[in-house]
């Protein structure tokens, strides 16, 4: 008999084989669910924006993706759909636009920045 311990889907198992069955016999095979491999840390969250800076309009990623420009810095007044920044997803650049008339309160990513879906990249007045 011979023991491994198998990682599937981040189980983990440990599966016992027996060894030297005869031809047209199937190998007998156990397996015990071991203790789940440990899971990987979540990302630390990007750094907020100072106090009573923030403006009262989120612009979030529709995707998740890498920063790759940005298009208006803090104090930039934006028309709806004027690109704030772009987000380079699946080997293409996706303007990231204002949803409305406003100005730029905060931007709270860099370029290289990695983000995920839902994530606030910048705040409008």
């Amino acid at each position: 008999m011979k023991n491994y311990t198998i990682t599937v889907n981040g189980n983990v198992y440990n599966v016992t084989v027996e060894e030297g069955t005869t031809a047209g016999a199937a190998p007998v095979v156990s397996a015990a669910k071991a203790a789940p491999a440990p899971k990987a840390a979540p990302a630390a969250p990007k750094a907020a924006a100072p106090a009573g800076a923030a403006g009262s309009v989120e612009v979030t990623a529709s995707v998740p993706g890498k920063i790759c420009k940005i298009e208006a810095a803090a104090g930039t007044a934006v028309k709806a759909g004027d690109a704030v920044l772009v987000l380079e997803a699946m080997k293409m650049e996706i303007p990231v636009v204002a949803p409305q008339d406003g100005t730029v309160a905060t931007i709270n990513v860099a370029v290289g920045d990695a983000v995920e879906s839902g994530d606030v990249l910048a705040t409008m007045n």
